[in-house]
């Protein structure tokens, strides 16, 4: 080898030498920090669950849907943020489309406190999501259906076999979907599952890309009085059609107290909701899009109220999440009262 390649390489190898020198040099540095940190009395290692107070330093993240219509309505009148001016905590709102994405957001630690149908919360803790059902909410199972357009032919549930459905996958008006071809004596595999979210469910409806849609409240009153959509059957002997108040195990677990304020004024809210449906619906319009009195014929089949989860309730939820697993659209089975609030009764 000539000298300059001899340099060469050797200006190589010391080059390669200072670079590992420095990543190690790196690396004991960080684990260094680390060891400071963990010894630092500002943190625990102890694995038990710290307590804390609300605080003019608590921030309370609400996930909402404007189709939610308590905490929507929690929302526009400002009665979460007075009931926490006290103690200075504040509140932060995001929106979502479903109760899936909502739920995903709780996984990612960007929201506490949220409101779903029955069947999010299934797939979230199948899916290992580290979520609590605080309360529920009766709702109706006459305020979700499946719908065919006014002039199909389609007459009965059984007819769906071999049809596009669509549907928002994990959504209440899924495990209806489910329940309502099982007593048609058919599989899910029989139909051919378009899952979409409500807005271009409703667009694939109309332009008839698929033949029927199961949907809920308020989006089910509207589709009825825009297009005259037929009901093939709603969830009455079927699903319970119920909703849950849910929170981020972490929010339970450190701010219990956050967590009894964000409950009592969702009671208020829901109680109001329960005697005025008509505010309701002039509430909810201008957010929705949707005319006040189609928004009223939705209040009106619908129930309100703000309750601990009982035996019964746990068990009906149990069965959604069976159904659920042994069509394998969850991958294993899970125990709905493992993550049941115990805080309130």
């Amino acid at each position: 080898m000539s000298a300059a390649g001899t340099n060469i390489a050797f200006l190589k190898r010391l080059k390669q030498q200072r670079i590992y020198t420095f990543s190690l040099m790196f690396t004991v540095g960080i684990g260094l920090a680390l060891a400071v940190f963990a010894c630092s009395p500002t943190t625990s290692n102890t694995g038990t669950t710290q307590t804390t107070q609300t605080t003019s330093s608590t921030v309370v993240r609400i996930g909402y849907q404007k189709a939610s219509t308590i905490l929507y309505a929690l929302k526009a009148r400002g009665d979460l943020e007075k009931a926490f001016a006290a103690s200075g905590a504040s509140v932060t709102w995001s929106e979502f489309p479903a109760g899936p994405p909502m739920l995903e957001a709780l996984n990612a630690g960007s929201i506490d406190f949220g409101y779903t149908g029955e069947s999010p919360p299934i797939f979230a803790q199948a899916g290992g999501i580290p979520l609590v059902y605080v309360a529920y909410d009766p709702w109706s199972p006459k305020a979700e259906a499946i719908l065919v357009p006014k002039d199909s032919p389609i007459k009965s549930v059984a007819e769906l076999k071999g049809k596009r459905v669509a549907f928002a996958k994990g959504s209440n008006a899924n495990y209806l979907l489910v329940r309502a071809l099982e007593k048609a004596g058919l599989k899910y595999s029989d139909i051919q599952p378009k899952t979409l979210p409500p807005a271009d469910a409703r667009a694939a409806f109309e332009s008839k890309n698929v033949e029927a849609w199961a949907i809920w409240d308020p989006y089910l009153a509207a589709a009825e009085a825009a297009t005259g959509a037929r009901t093939l059957t709603d969830g009455t002997g079927l699903a319970p059609n119920r909703g849950y108040y849910l929170a981020a195990k972490s929010f339970v677990d450190t701010k219990p107290d956050a967590l009894k304020t964000v409950v009592d004024e969702v009671k208020k809210v829901s109680d109001w909701a329960k005697s005025n449906p008509s505010d309701v619906a002039k509430l909810l319009s201008p957010a929705l899009g949707i005319d006040a009195p189609v928004l009223e014929i939705a209040e009106k089949r619908r129930e309100y109220d703000v309750l601990p989860l009982t035996d019964e309730v746990i068990s009906k939820q149990q069965e959604v999440a069976d159904t659920f697993y042994k069509i394998k659209l969850i991958p294993k089975e899970i125990k709905v009262k493992e993550i049941v609030w115990q805080g309130k009764k």
